[in-house]
């Protein structure tokens, strides 16, 4: 009797653990709630779903969605862009988002879009609520020198046509401020710009700014407009430094030069002098030797020594009355 009991237990506790790993490998549960929501699908399809290394769960869950909403998609569809690395799910909801809001969204654009790594729920939101972006301030000169800065508010829609393949923000952003740094630079006074700043999205909008991306550009708003520095005046006042600058390194240049050609003057000078008394030295030689020549008489040497005498007195007489203190002692 015991033993028969004990048997018992050990077959109800097979029986369960062969129930859990049965139930555990085939999502019983998720079949009967596919069902229970009008989604006919077999057992052996979710069987095969856990043989092909996919989630039940993220199958049928948005294929109920989808049925509720009445939308057509089988399970191929759904596992082969999971297959693939698509959000299943998020796919399902842009479709559902899509049909509510009368936007034609099949399921294969969606996923396309999905799989080149664009939120395609976010962008059929986007086509019924348009986003605005607000751009950096764009700082543009225009022709009278004077610094204008700009902050402008861009609202765009996403173009489900061309989500793939399309520029994204940042290109919006920047044509943006490239058209608001054109359409200053060629106003000829800044004050035009003040006065009607609709001119610049009148005329950014008119280019087409929103070509090759995925965005649809609805509007330009000019949402801030200041008055920056004077650049002209600083690149006028930058520029007069500048020659201020040249013409003193070429005043220095000129000066240095002057400075070397007053000391090659100098040894010129020196030189000259140098040669003099190389010549002067030579007369007391030519004389000795016109005496030996009898060339020169000694009376004559003599009357050159008295004459030479009276100069040097004459001399020494012309200097005392040069002398300090000559005029207070008379």
């Amino acid at each position: 009797m015991d033993q028969a009991f004990i048997s018992l237990l050990v077959l109800v506790g097979l029986a369960i653990i062969v129930l859990a790993i049965l139930f555990t490998f085939i999502p019983v549960a998720l079949w009967i709630s596919a069902w229970a929501a009008g989604v006919r699908i077999s057992i052996f399809n979710l069987i095969g779903m856990r043989l092909r290394r996919v989630v039940p769960a993220r199958i049928v869950e948005p294929l109920i969605k989808a049925t509720k909403a009445g939308l057509d998609i089988n399970t191929n569809q759904l596992e082969s862009h999971y297959l693939a690395g698509g959000n299943v799910d998020r796919v399902v909801n842009a479709l559902i988002a899509a049909e509510r809001a009368n936007i034609q969204l099949g399921f294969e654009r969606a996923a396309a879009i999905d799989l080149a790594g664009r939120d395609v729920l976010q962008a059929v939101q986007m086509s019924v609520n348009p986003r605005v972006i607000e751009t950096p301030i764009v700082s543009a000169v225009a022709k009278d020198g004077i610094e204008v800065r700009v902050r402008a508010r861009v609202t765009v829609r996403a173009n489900i046509d061309r989500l793939v393949g399309g520029a994204g923000e940042e290109t919006i952003l920047a044509r943006v401020g490239e058209g608001v740094v054109s359409t200053i630079g060629s106003s000829n006074n800044h004050k035009d710009v003040l006065e009607n700043p609709d001119s610049i999205s009148k005329t950014v909008l008119a280019k087409g700014l929103d070509a090759g991306t995925a965005f649809e550009i609805l509007s330009i708003d000019i949402a801030d407009v200041d008055v920056g520095k004077n650049i002209g005046a600083q690149l006028q006042t930058d520029q007069a430094e500048a020659d201020k600058r040249i013409a003193q390194a070429k005043a220095e240049e000129r000066r240095a030069m002057a400075v070397a050609r007053e000391q090659e003057m100098r040894a010129f000078v020196e030189e000259m002098r140098a040669k003099v008394v190389e010549a002067e030295s030579e007369v007391p030689k030519a004389m000795a030797e016109a005496l030996r020549q009898g060339k020169l008489g000694v009376m004559d040497y003599m009357n050159m020594q008295n004459i030479m005498a009276d100069t040097d007195m004459r001399d020494a007489i012309s200097k005392m009355g040069d002398e300090p203190g000559k005029d207070a002692k008379k």
